[in-house]
């Protein structure tokens, strides 16, 4: 067994982590209730902030720089307020952002969340607006972030395609990533909303277990999971199962259940995917076994539920959460 401390703190600052995707401005716009309207039924918010945090492939990014690694970002965004506001965001977060590309032919992906409540109360979630862009990316920009992605993976210790299906993770950007990966053997992971099939011959993905169902059904089984990992052309397939744990589909090997770790109750979902596949890849590119990987992802993802709003994780709390687990407690191999 690796000293999983070394290679948190001497390893993962050492790996280049690419990540080409979907870029999202996730934004939280605080309010107090003030009163009701006259005009209709409804609570009258008076606005006291909006807060813009890196959403989709960019918290990816984001995550993997928390945790001591070099994040590079592959990516498009708008030329607007909501695309500034998250480019200041990535930088702040020391994400390398030399490939991204900013078109004024191109609206920020944007999810406002409206969290609402009255003075010295809990503001609490009460409506998500997405501004979703709606135009067909034209050819230069395809052939721009191809290039992008080519050249931000020259030195890549492993590559993460994430795709929200808002046209940069796209059949191409999957060519170029599984040729590169190929070439320089080196990890490639998939985190897919729904699309996991358009991305095949990677080393590894992320689905959760909304995005297993789609593929195979509500009554799915461990055997059909292999099967899955098979057509795809995956060594390995990690489902993440929410307060269930986590499920280690690995070819050769008899699937590892992973039970969850920190509360059963989180506070906020958001944006923990990306946090699992940060981990993930970070650990991959380290040389860790994929049981080793997912165990440090599954508490990477444990750690950031228990915050509010899209977070990430640092590598002293990965460490911290590792410490309260026994070695050998997280995983039981499945029966079939």
């Amino acid at each position: 067994m690796p000293n999983i401390s070394d290679i948190i703190r001497s390893d993962f600052p050492r790996k280049k982590i690419v990540i080409v995707g979907d870029l999202v401005a996730d934004q939280f716009l605080h309010g107090t209730i003030a009163r009701v309207s006259r005009e209709a039924p409804v609570f009258i918010l008076r606005h006291n902030e909006t807060e813009t945090l890196a959403g989709g492939a960019a918290n990816a990014a984001v995550n993997v720089a928390s945790l001591g690694g070099g994040a590079t970002l592959v990516g498009l965004v708008g030329k607007d307020l909501n695309g500034d506001a998250l480019m200041q965001k990535l930088q702040a977060s020391k994400v390398d952002c030399r490939y991204l590309i900013s078109s004024g032919e191109y609206q920020t992906t944007t999810k406002v969340r409206v969290l609402a409540g009255q003075h010295y109360a809990p503001r609490q979630q009460v409506i998500r607006i997405d501004y979703e862009n709606t135009e067909t990316m034209a050819d230069d920009l395809k052939n721009q972030l191809s290039e992008n992605l080519r050249l931000a993976a020259n030195d890549a210790d492993a590559i993460v395609i994430s795709d929200y299906n808002y046209g940069v993770a796209n059949a191409e950007t999957a060519i170029i990533a599984a040729a590169i990966a190929r070439d320089k053997k080196i990890p490639l992971l998939v985190d897919s909303r729904f699309r996991l099939k358009n991305f095949p011959n990677a080393t590894t993905a992320t689905p959760n277990q909304e995005e297993v169902e789609q593929i195979l059904g509500k009554s799915f089984t461990e055997h059909d999971c292999i099967e899955l990992c098979r057509n795809l052309g995956y060594e390995s397939l990690l489902i993440t199962r929410g307060n269930l744990g986590m499920l280690l589909i690995e070819t050769g090997k008899t699937p590892l259940s992973i039970a969850a770790v920190g509360s059963k109750e989180p506070v906020d979902v958001t944006g923990a995917g990306d946090t699992v596949i940060a981990a993930y890849a970070l650990s991959l590119a380290s040389g860790l076994s994929f049981a080793e990987a997912a165990n440090l992802a599954n508490h990477a993802g444990g750690a950031v539920v228990m915050k509010k709003g899209t977070a990430s994780v640092s590598a002293d709390e990965l460490l911290a959460s590792l410490t309260k687990t026994a070695p050998g407690e997280y995983q039981t191999r499945a029966n079939l």
